[in-house]
């Protein structure tokens, strides 16, 4: 039953117990999920309208989540949760389903469905939710919209359909398309025909693409059949002319060939048809081509993935439950440093990665010497070790592993009862999480000084476009009341966020940029990359000079290029600068070599024209 306060008013809050055989309480009650040994009975989602307009969000997901059931053989049952609009889906299981199972179905339908609560289906001790027919706090009753109550009192469900329903969001995650399109200025080869390819030899289709050509699509979601078909034969170095020569015979291609009208599909003709696989290549070829999506036919792929996104999700929650522990001194920056290397963990599938402190600057939002002392502070503190200490032009190599054990726990950590680990698809859905974070987080707006600082970045990434109230927030971001309502007072106040009757919450556009004009801020960012690149070069060009002074003479070549003349086909231990500035007196003359690497070519993306005459005439690719 729910619990009263003093003044006798309802809380959500559902810690007293009642006897079912007794008469129904007098206030809102609920059910648990799971018996006294933890395992499921009922999966109920629970799908959340607080915001005011987010009931069609939780109407929309609700629908979702029934239909994927359905899908599956599982009967839902979808009710409306109260007055607010939310919405409970539910169904039975004859057969009990694992804690850790029925936690992998929630992350997974979480990413594709926002509005879900993740707590009732992550908490086998205490989670619990309002039945069909309970009364709700603010009035009224859980009604049933549509399926039958007797399937949850006369179950039929089998662990088996659960692992189908598993397999189907984990696939769902995995052929996703990216929610924010890859940077169109990253220079790709360009066929004959204008489109864009990787180049290398073409190889067959991966396994997973190979069989989303051959599905039929048009009975089910035929525009994720063609992505994943699109991001196979990108990554197995096809072009745009050997996939639109399958148009006309393959199934799994039925969504460049027509499109859903309501209950049918619509044919688009032959311009609409080039025009929607034309955009849809070039995108799945930046999308291979920037992300760390692994595309292939690894068997052991999945169980790796698996068991580094179990190590980060550990991590990260340790890290939660650590809030306050980023909040004071340099505590902002280390959460970031931390995240980032969750990333890169998760990116390379092993818990030590190689990350000097300029890439963790960058990728952070924060400077060079403030990602070192975070990087200390963070292994003082036990959260990480070092692997490998830095050498020559190889940064250090930090861990989120300090114990071990992610090797130790790595093939048994995971219950036998799991019917799929579905690895890839929770590696996508943390990542994806974590990278928006870092993204949100990172920007001119949130630098110190005349900018809001590195909390303020940190509270508004935890931030969305649903409001929510202090006592949340401050929880979230693990800082005191009063603080969290001071740094969501300058967010407000700079216009990036929008405080409403029901808490702070994001606009619908995004004003950080003006928001860092306003402050003299803007360009931050982007002047510490271009400072940082031009250090990286000079420690190169360096790390090279020494390399050919240290070399046979028999190896050294006899005359080198000049200081900044290019090198198509550089010596072994040589640089594609050529050899490094000198004085007079023989010393390496380092200023005459940073105003080379500064020069007018040095401050744009896009190299200089016989650079690129040689790159997009003659199709060089840069080896130095």
């Amino acid at each position: 039953m729910a619990t009263r306060d003093a003044h006798g008013d309802v809380l959500n809050q559902y810690m007293r117990q009642h006897r079912i055989d007794g008469a129904e309480p007098d206030r809102p009650w609920a059910v648990y999920l799971a018996d006294t040994e933890r395992r499921f009975h009922l999966l109920a989602f629970d799908l959340d309208a607080k915001a005011a307009g987010s009931a069609a969000a939780a109407e929309r997901d609700a629908d979702t989540i029934a239909g994927l059931l359905d899908d599956a053989g599982l009967t839902a049952v979808v009710c409306e949760s109260g007055p607010g609009g939310g919405r409970h889906v539910w169904t039975a299981l004859a057969e009990p389903a694992d804690p850790e199972s029925v936690a992998t179905l929630a992350r997974l339908a979480r990413h594709l469905c926002p509005t879900l609560d993740l707590a009732p289906l992550s908490n086998p001790v205490t989670g619990c939710v309002r039945p069909p027919g309970a009364p709700h706090r603010s009035g009224g009753r859980s009604v049933v919209l549509r399926g039958d109550t007797t399937a949850l009192t006369a179950p039929t469900a089998t662990r088996a359909q659960v692992r189908a329903l598993i397999e189907r969001l984990a696939q769902l995650v995995d052929d996703a398309e990216p929610s924010q399109t890859p940077d169109p200025r990253r220079p790709l080869p360009l066929d004959d025909h204008g489109r864009l390819y990787l180049p290398g030899p073409r190889r067959p289709l991966p396994a997973v693409s190979a069989a989303a050509l051959r599905e039929e699509a048009a009975a089910g979601d035929a525009s994720a059949v063609l992505w994943r078909v699109l991001i196979g034969a990108a990554a197995a170095r096809w072009h745009y002319v050997d996939v639109a020569a399958l148009v006309d015979t393959e199934p799994g291609l039925e969504h460049v060939r027509t499109y859903r009208d309501r209950s049918h599909r619509t044919p688009r003709g032959r311009i609409g048809a080039e025009r929607v696989l034309r955009r849809q290549w070039d995108k799945a070829v930046r999308y291979v081509a920037t992300s760390g999506r692994q595309v292939g036919d690894d068997p052991t792929f999945d169980a790796r993935a698996d068991a580094i996104a179990a190590h980060v999700r550990q991590v990260q929650s340790r890290a939660d439950a650590a809030a306050g522990r980023w909040t004071r001194g340099g505590g902002p920056a280390d959460r970031r440093v931390l995240d980032v290397l969750c990333v890169l963990a998760l990116q390379a599938l092993r818990a030590s990665v190689e990350a000097d402190t300029r890439r963790l600057a960058l990728l952070a939002g924060i400077g060079r010497e403030t990602a070192r002392t975070a990087l200390l502070r963070l292994a003082d503190d036990g959260w990480i070790v070092q692997a490998q200490a830095a050498d020559g032009p190889h940064g250090a190599a930090w861990s989120i592993d300090p114990t071990g054990a992610f090797h130790r726990d790595a093939g048994t950590s995971r219950s036998q009862a799991d019917p799929r680990p579905a690895g890839a698809a929770e590696r996508t859905t943390l990542l994806e999480t974590l990278t928006a974070r870092i993204t949100d987080a990172r920007h001119d707006l949130f630098t110190p000084g005349p900018g809001l600082g590195h909390h303020a970045g940190n509270v508004y990434a935890r931030t969305s476009t649903d409001p929510q109230d202090l006592d949340e927030l401050s929880q979230t971001t693990g800082a005191d009341a009063a603080t969290t309502r001071r740094t969501l007072d300058r967010l407000t106040s700079a216009g990036v966020l929008i405080q409403t009757r029901d808490g702070w919450r994001r606009r619908a556009t995004d004003y950080r940029r003006a928001a860092a004009a306003r402050l003299d801020v803007s360009g931050r960012l982007d002047d510490r990359a271009r400072r940082y690149r031009i250090e990286r070069e000079l420690w190169a060009w360096w790390q090279a000079e020494e390399a050919w002074m240290r070399a046979p003479r028999r190896t050294a070549p006899s005359r080198r290029p000049g200081p900044g003349q290019l090198a198509l086909l550089p010596e072994l231990g040589t640089n594609a600068y050529g050899a490094h500035p000198r004085r007079a007196d023989g010393r390496a003359d380092y200023r005459a070599a940073r105003a080379m690497l500064s020069g007018p070519s040095a401050d744009t993306d896009e190299p200089e024209t016989a650079e690129r005459d040689l790159v997009h005439v003659l199709g060089a690719v840069r080896i130095a």
